[in-house]
């Protein structure tokens, strides 16, 4: 899916995300948990945080500093003193221990923040350079800021954003994919490390006594080091796949120290737990959306335990900063240290068609492993829409603690570019949803087998008919959507273990949109017979989607 990546200095912030959702049996971090009763481009910058999973293993740490904790100096300093911060260690006793609530008043809130800052390092065995801002604000205070960087779009960007969350069946057209993305992060953010200004913002359920959350204070503490560093702002993936890729060791490692202080708090450390105020409340919650941007969060600390057992402890993630991985699937499969492969997708259109571009560049994207899981699940929360991927094959650790990205349907994953194309006609159209509806696309996917090609169109086939699609018998294996937010005609095309997508408003239009497609059918070469035929050869043995455009 393209970017919604703000334009403003504001796209770099790191964000952390609220608590435990349950909705049909399966737990999610975007929504507070005392919603549990409920039936459920990413920009490079974007972040949340899990559901407390497991402790995870751990190795030492090779690379301390001056002096460790256990060894403390006579003189410590911030700078090279590990689990000493301004004058605080990390083990301190500080008078808002042991009160009731997490309401820090701004006389305590600096002791917090350095005893957290020196905590952070105790398992991070890495020294911040200096001090970090930390605010506490209301939601509603957020939402007005959130709303901010949503803003300013062109119609062309626009454009390019709707389609292609329209291409993974994640936003239809009753909304629009900068709404649907606004509204995901105004009611599920709880925090965020803004590397323009070096500032942390907690944000509060309660207007009146904001509280500060001990945890996510930690998580992005954390992204404050990275920062300090790592520069924060130089990682960034020119497509979707690759940032969210990087972000698998950016958040991966801010989840994994999170998840290691959690651990720790009530048995060595006391720490500050806000008290249940009733969460933000309901919200639409898109799932395509919220399921590839957790993706790193899910993956990511696994990823960082992988690196520090197979390298030199903390040494080999830090390693991993001047190197990370280049796709999704080399997180979500460990070790595997999976290289995209070269697509290219050239413009064969006609009739008045051409490829979009934004900012003179084609709009193209690559999805990747990630996010065709996300394509495959959006619907898996909708006790209505039946889905390819249900919530039993989401929920990895049971209770909702993960999300399960590694599915036979998407795992032979290798390569692909999804390309928008337009007219002049749709470039004037004053309605987005009309706009995204006339427009086309051609995405072309590159598999590791021909067994994991039809695999995925398989999975895809079932998509399209879990959103209506017909055969077009006329045509080879081509369908048609007639009503709702993904009516189109939609052409599939397999050369070995290429699969290649081609969608138009019309049956008419592929062929202009993509010269060749949708070609008339000959005896036996419907699209049912088209993908039955693989199904029999394939699987009779039983065998079987703020967020980043490339420029």
């Amino acid at each position: 899916m393209p970017s919604t990546r703000p334009r403003t200095s504001a796209a770099l912030r790191v964000l952390v995300l609220v608590g435990a959702l349950v909705i049909s049996g399966l737990a999610g971090p975007v929504i507070a948990a005392d919603a549990a009763a409920a039936p459920g481009g990413t920009t490079a910058a974007s972040a949340d945080r899990a559901e407390p999973a497991p402790r995870l293993e751990s190795t030492p740490a090779t690379n301390a500093a001056v002096a460790p904790p256990d060894d403390r100096p006579a003189t410590p300093s911030t700078e090279d003193t590990v689990g000493y911060v301004e004058g605080y260690w990390y083990d301190d006793e500080l008078p808002v221990d042991g009160q009731s609530d997490a309401v820090v008043d701004d006389d305590d809130l600096e002791p917090v923040v350095y005893r957290a800052m020196a905590r952070v390092e105790v398992i991070r065995n890495q020294t911040f350079k200096e001090e970090v801002a930390v605010d506490v604000v209301s939601r509603e205070t957020y939402r007005q800021t959130n709303d901010e960087r949503f803003e300013n779009y062109t119609a062309a960007e626009r454009l390019e954003q709707n389609v292609g969350y329209e291409a993974l069946f994640t936003v239809g057209r009753d909304t629009t994919a900068v709404n649907a993305t606004k509204t995901v992060y105004g009611g599920a953010v709880k925090g965020y490390y803004d590397p323009e200004t070096d500032e942390i913002v907690i944000v509060s359920e309660n207007p009146e006594t904001p509280a500060l959350d001990e945890l996510t204070l930690g998580h992005e503490l954390v992204h404050a080091l990275q920062d300090q560093r790592f520069n924060l702002s130089e990682l960034n993936g020119s497509t979707q796949d690759a940032s969210l890729a990087t972000k698998g060791v950016i958040e991966g490692d801010a989840s994994w120290i999170e998840r290691e202080y959690e651990h720790r708090c009530g048995v060595e450390w006391d720490c500050l737990t806000p008290r249940s105020d009733g969460g933000p409340g309901q919200f639409d919650v898109n799932w395509g959306i919220y399921v590839a941007i957790y993706q790193p969060y899910s993956d990511g600390p696994g990823y960082i335990d992988y690196l520090r057992q197979q390298g030199e402890g903390w040494s080999a993630v830090n390693a991993a900063y001047d190197e990370p991985p280049a796709t999704t699937s080399a997180v979500i499969h460990p070790g595997s240290e999976r290289e995209p492969v070269t697509v290219s997708v050239p413009d064969r259109s006609s009739d008045g068609w051409r490829q979009l571009t934004v900012d003179g560049v084609v709009a193209n994207d690559t999805i990747g492993e990630a996010g065709m899981v996300a394509m495959f699940a959006a619907d898996a929360m909708d006790q209505d829409q039946p889905s390819v991927l249900d919530a039993t094959d989401l929920d990895v650790l049971g209770g909702g603690r993960g999300f399960d990205y590694d599915h036979t349907v998407t795992d032979g994953w290798a390569g692909d570019r999804l390309v928008i194309y337009t007219t002049d006609e749709i470039d004037n159209a004053t309605d987005p949803a009309d706009a995204a509806g006339q427009a086309g696309y051609v995405w072309r996917t590159e598999w590791q087998s021909a067994e994991d090609t039809g695999e995925f169109l398989e999975g895809y086939r079932e998509l399209l008919e879990n959103h209506g699609a017909e055969a077009v018998t006329a045509r080879q294996n081509t369908f048609v959507i007639d009503d709702g937010g993904y009516s189109g005609a939609y052409y599939i095309e397999r050369n070995g273990t290429t699969a290649t997508i081609v969608r138009a408003p019309s049956v008419a239009a592929l062929s202009n949109v993509d010269a060749g497609a949708a070609p008339e059918a000959t005896a036996g070469t419907g699209m049912r017979a088209a993908v039955g035929a693989i199904a029999v050869t394939l699987f009779g043995t039983g065998a079987w989607l703020a967020v980043g455009r490339h420029r």
